[in-house]
């Protein structure tokens, strides 16, 4: 569903993101990882259509993100870590222009299930000022699964979330998964990554140095002597040492 080959970004002298190849398939959640300025946002950036890569190509459901963007961006939603709300439109209203935008049908219907879901109910009718960062971050999410997309890109999906937020957000994610899409999960949460992807990719410096499941990882002897836990495994990973 999500196919990601020889992703090159360049700014510049600078390179970004270096040579980056993986694969996502319906019914996978990959954690997307990596150190701060390791090429996660901008890859993320690339996947969606945001920034144009440099070389190589991205397909969604076939589609290449750059040859036929639409059809692409009709498969896929993009969950930024910063959601992306209007001022003066109300979570029920950024859900109907959500609708208008994708053409849902049962527009009304969905949109009342995913505010159940996200914890929401109550606030149709507050805009985003009235609005917790968390809350905030659930809006935008129930306007990105309106579509019911078949690719999913989550950044940071945690980001001022309560616990029993938390924790419903994760059976969100988990969710999607078990339905068929295809979802990447970006987060620094390595705690996050570790509970519900099924595979982890590992980027440093732009380049990819690891992407695996997690027992796979465990079992590289590169890796062994870095212990059980991923947050051990992606230091030893990112360290130079694997």
């Amino acid at each position: 569903m999500i196919d990601v080959q020889r992703l090159t970004k360049t700014y510049g002298d600078l390179r970004a993101v270096d040579d980056l190849s993986f694969h996502v398939a319906p019914g996978e959640i990959v954690g997307l990882i990596g150190p701060n300025g390791a090429g996660k946002t901008t890859t993320l950036r690339c996947m969606v259509g945001i920034q144009a890569p440099s070389a190589g190509t991205i397909t969604i459901g076939g589609h290449d993100i750059v040859a036929s963007p639409v059809e692409a961006k009709r498969l896929l939603a993009f969950m930024a870590d910063e959601p992306p709300l209007f001022d003066y439109l109300t979570v029920m209203e950024h859900l109907r222009l959500t609708a208008r935008l994708y053409r849902v049908r049962d527009a009304e219907a969905r949109a009342r299930a995913l505010l159940a879901e996200l914890q929401l109910t109550g606030k149709e009718h507050a805009l985003p000022a009235e609005l917790s960062r968390g809350m905030k971050q659930k809006a935008a999410i129930a306007c990105g699964l309106l579509h019911d997309p078949a690719a999913l890109l989550f950044d940071e999906p945690l980001t001022g979330l309560d616990p029993l937020g938390i924790r419903h957000m994760k059976e969100t994610i988990r969710a999607r998964g078990r339905a068929g899409a295809a979802v990447i999960v970006s987060s620094h949460l390595l705690h996050l990554v570790e509970e519900i992807c099924t595979r982890i990719v590992i980027i440093d410096r732009g380049a990819k140095v690891a992407d695996a499941t997690l027992d796979e990882l465990r079992a590289r002897p590169e890796l062994a002597a870095a212990g059980s836990s991923l947050e051990q495994i992606f230091i030893t990973a990112t360290a130079g040492e694997a």
